[in-house]
């Protein structure tokens, strides 16, 4: 029974909660940034490199006796390929997801900056003595 307690106490515990979270949150918001970068960017960018997919570059590296022409069925005829366009495609998404990460983390700090900044205290009461003095100061005046 000791051993079912300790692993309750372990799965309940704030970290591996935080961990399961962060891992479900990270693999959505990983689709989410495939589809911006797939679906998104990678046509501007096609557009402005001149309606190139990326993923179609390559180059053959045996013969190609049927002269084939797609990745797909080269790969599938077992045909040796340089597939540079598949690591550039990959790259790139690697450097977007990057800056979108960076970006979210900046502004995450900037929020925890001004929600940590102390906010000004007010000034500590006067205490009776200085008061009493000053009433005194003030009535000796007049």
């Amino acid at each position: 029974m000791g051993m079912l307690q300790e692993f309750k106490e372990f799965a309940v515990k704030g970290n591996a909660m935080d961990l399961a979270v962060g891992v479900i949150i990270g693999a959505a918001f990983g689709k989410i940034v495939d589809s911006i970068v797939g679906d998104l960017i990678m046509p501007l960018v096609s557009i402005i490199v001149g309606k190139l997919d990326f993923s179609n570059l390559f180059v053959v590296l045996g013969d190609n006796p049927a002269n084939l022409s797609a990745l797909a069925e080269l790969k599938k005829a077992g045909i040796p390929v340089f597939a540079y366009g598949s690591f550039l495609t990959i790259l790139l998404n690697f450097v977007i997801l990057a800056f979108i990460i960076f970006m979210i983390v900046k502004q995450m700090n900037r929020l925890r900056k001004e929600d940590a900044a102390p906010a000004p205290e007010a000034a500590p009461p006067t205490p009776e003595d200085v008061v009493l003095l000053r009433e005194i100061r003030d009535a000796l005046k007049k």
